[in-house]
């Protein structure tokens, strides 16, 4: 569906003008002595030279995820110059969006760009943000209009602005992505970009239970999530390896139940003040984080803090393996339901965003009405803390809360118990297995990774229609998607951008895009600009044969640590390979 085209506000008094070459428009000499002659003379010269330029190197449609409206105007294309400022909206929100735009261009650039408020953002020379009041942009749709004198972005919110600015920012050269000056020319390409999501839910999540990952390691995950317009992280906080939450009044759970990880793997856990510096930062890039508390399995880490809530009473070992379904909480013991309101409560709290995960998922030890009046029960202590829950598709037999929403990470799309509880009112993430888990490997000889979903290559991640995906569930219970990284190999950042990269553009541009742009040739061509970008920002990917990256060789960041393969799946567990072998290889890329 294409928004109403929206004509920018004018931005500056008509002048006269003569046709110039190949029809271009050049400014008529007037009457003028003295300064204004000078002023004159320096237009004049910026024009002759905005018409002997080269066009700008991106296409305006060059674009991921794809917009919903390109409108190309090859006349038209703006160089960021030296004397380049950055108007914005008298808004704290729109400032803070124009702060990070100037500090996103200010490296490369060079250039001061200092940002000014205005009531009225004009883009003459520069770059506006403008909040309107365009109703028809959503909370983050935007319109970009970039003309020979300047550029504009204009939403009705803040987010808007924000997305705008990421499109802008894949506008300019790959070089704009260096920390340190370069010499190019900034040249965007000319015409007006109209763009909205399709689904309001857009996120990635990352495991950092079986393998802690440091604050700046999440900080950077969410940077590559907003580069994307993806607009949720999702933090799988707890598992059987690592309790990863400082919670006061359990406060063993943290101290004693983080300690471990997969393996020899250092444990770790965020403090409160180290979570809510993760929010904030998500926040201010336009992230909402979702946190998770996998209940009632996934739990030996709470059990060896806390043997009481275990059905014999005795803690457990310490569990660095990867198997799953062996560990639970007791539904029978009221003190299990202190700890559940404990939690949730003090997390709710520290967690701004509506949605609390509660896992739910292969808790193979407690069946039927044990597990389905247990998830009924804290669905409630959720809805008590003022949020709505979220859980993996297994508690979709539980009984229906308000709003309540199911991830469904099934492989094959049949499966009648999640589709009755979308007719009960539930609604959907979707995270199918064998598209969207990125953990799984791009190919055999992928050295980490998983392979029980089967081979997940960027064409296979791109080739699903969020919308259609599970068969009986309609598009409007479909809230959006999500692509889970579970980190049972992965043990370093480098490990996580090499399988977060190319694949979660992909999905990204599943959860932003209209179905009918959907088209696997036009994506990989556009994807392939976004090599340089990486490789200019230092950041690990995976280059898949399947993109023709440009002519030009492509060197990633070499990973900071070697690369360590993962044996294949056990047959007692599908989702989870059984310990990463011994072996070190050596970083392919």
């Amino acid at each position: 569906m294409s928004l109403p085209s929206t004509a920018p506000e004018p931005l500056d008094p008509p002048t006269d003008r003569a046709a110039g070459p190949a029809g271009s428009a050049v400014p008529l000499p007037r009457t003028a002595t003295g300064a204004a002659a000078a002023e004159l003379a320096r237009e004049a010269s910026r024009s002759a030279a905005e018409l002997l330029a080269p066009p700008a190197p991106i296409g305006l449609g060059d674009v991921v995820p794809a917009p919903q409206q390109v409108r190309p105007d090859p006349a038209a294309d703006f160089a960021l110059t030296a004397d380049a400022v950055i108007r914005v909206s008298a808004d704290p929100a729109a400032l803070a969006v124009a702060e990070q735009l100037a500090e996103l261009l200010r490296p490369a650039t060079g250039y001061p760009l200092p940002v000014t408020d205005t009531a009225r953002p004009e883009s003459t020379g520069g770059i506006a943000l403008v909040l309107t009041g365009d109703e028809a942009l959503g909370a983050e749709g935007y319109r970009l209009d970039v003309t020979r004198d300047g550029v504009r972005i204009a939403a009705a919110a803040a987010t808007g602005l924000f997305h705008g600015v990421q499109t802008l920012r894949q506008l300019l050269p790959p070089a704009i992505e260096s920390r340190t000056p370069a010499v190019e020319r900034w040249a965007l390409p000319g015409g007006s970009i109209v763009d909205r999501p399709r689904f309001a839910y857009r996120g990635a999540m990352l495991d950092v239970a079986r393998h802690f990952f440091a604050v700046p390691d999440v900080l950077r995950v969410i940077d590559h999530l907003a580069r994307y317009k993806l607009n949720h992280l999702h933090l799988h906080l707890t598992d059987d390896q690592g309790w990863r939450i400082a919670v006061d009044s359990w406060p063993r759970l943290a101290t004693v139940g983080g300690v471990g990880a997969v393996g020899d793997s250092p444990g770790g856990h965020y403090s409160r003040a180290d979570y809510r510096r993760i929010v904030a930062y998500a926040a201010e890039r336009h992230v909402t984080v979702v946190p998770e508390i996998d209940l009632p399995g996934h739990t030996n880490a709470a059990l060896v803090a806390y043997p009481e809530l275990a059905p014999d009473g005795i803690a457990p070992p310490p569990y660095t393996g990867t198997e799953v379904g062996f560990s639970y909480v007791d539904p029978a013991n009221e003190r299990t339901y202190d700890f559940v309101a404990d939690v949730l409560g003090e997390l709710a709290a520290l967690t701004p965003g509506p949605l609390l995960h509660i896992g739910g998922d292969e808790a193979f030890k407690v069946k039927g009405a044990a597990y389905t009046g247990f998830v009924e029960r804290v669905q409630r202590i959720v809805a008590d803390t003022g949020k709505t829950v979220v859980g993996w598709h297994q508690i979709a037999p539980a009984a229906h809360t308000d709003g309540r929403v199911l991830q469904w990470w099934g492989t094959n799309g049949e499966d009648p118990a999640t589709v009755e509880a979308v007719g009960r009112g539930a609604r959907l993430i979707l995270s199918p297995g064998n598209h969207a888990y990125l953990d799984m490997k791009y190919a055999p000889d992928t050295p980490i990774g998983h392979d029980w979903a089967g081979l997940i290559d960027v064409r296979r991640a791109y080739e699903w229609d969020p919308g259609t995906h599970v068969t009986g569930v309609p598009a409007e219970a479909v809230l959006g998607v999500e692509a889970p990284l579970w980190t049972e190999s992965v043990t370093t950042l480098a490990d996580i951008e090499l399988l977060l990269l190319p694949r979660l553009p992909a999905v990204a541009e599943l959860g932003w895009s209209s179905r009918d742009s959907h088209d696997w040739t036009g994506f990989r061509e556009r994807l392939a600009g976004h090599g340089p970008r990486w490789a200019t920002a230092g950041i690990t990917f995976h280059p898949s044969p399947e993109v023709p990256w440009p002519a030009e060789p492509v060197t990633p960041a070499p990973a900071d640590t070697p690369l360590i393969p993962a044996q294949p799946a056990s047959a007692d567990n599908p989702r989870n390979p059984a310990q990463p072998a011994s072996g070190v290889v050596a970083d392919p890329l």
